[in-house]
């Protein structure tokens, strides 16, 4: 019992070490947010969650070590960059049209699968994701699966909860901050993202790049 308490807790840390770097999902979360109020946390999160579980399910039949390999890592980096720059000139595109709803929690200006979706994509085409996986994560899988399923299901509840805690987090953040936003400074906001997730795409697309060649 003390040792699926530990595996719990340590998960919850060192996943808040992770949850807490700025990033594209950090970016997404901020945008939702603002459009949907704090129901985007736990459906960027759910987002988010599921394709954790598709990949410990792949570290679990032994894919981490492939996962990890210069030309697979690279690649998605590659990829991620091109998905990253798109939904930046989306946000960047969509910018000038954006306007704050009287009602900002209400939803009705984004649909929920949207959001859910975004989640995924961010998480996907994060190719650090994907590392630190295939490296800090293996060790973690591997440690916990010697307890079982309650010994993963300990580690992926206290990993999730710290994804889930700081989304809530910037999404109350966000929501608390709306009512001194005006449709100006909120445009300005999207574009500023929409600017950020590009940055991204390039530190990705050039991270990409540098892997498969590696410099």
């Amino acid at each position: 019992m003390l040792e699926l308490v530990f595996i719990f807790t340590t998960a919850l840390l060192i996943g808040f070490s992770g949850a807490l770097m700025p990033g594209p999902l950090t970016a997404i979360m901020m945008e939702h947010a603002l459009r949907r109020g704090y129901p985007a946390a736990p459906l960027i999160t759910m987002g988010h969650g599921i394709l954790e579980v598709a990949i410990i399910i792949l570290l679990l039949v032994g894919l981490g070590d492939y996962l990890a390999l210069p030309y697979v890592a690279g690649s998605i980096g590659l990829a991620g960059g091109l998905v990253l720059a798109w939904m930046g000139y989306g946000m960047i595109s969509s910018a000038a049209d954006a306007a704050l709803l009287p009602d900002h929690s209400s939803g009705e200006n984004r649909p929920a699968g949207s959001t859910f979706w975004s989640g995924m994509i961010a998480t996907a085409t994060n190719p650090y994701w994907f590392l630190w996986w295939a490296t800090i994560g293996a060790g973690y899988v591997a440690h916990s699966r010697k307890y079982g399923l309650p010994g993963m299901l300990s580690f992926f509840g206290g990993h999730i909860l710290a994804d889930f805690l700081w989304l809530s987090v910037l999404a109350l953040v966000v929501i608390t901050g709306k009512r001194w936003l005006t449709d100006r400074i909120y445009c300005g906001i999207i574009f500023g993202l929409g600017i950020f997730l590009g940055l991204f795409s390039l530190y990705f697309f050039w991270s990409g790049v540098t892997i498969i060649s590696g410099w």
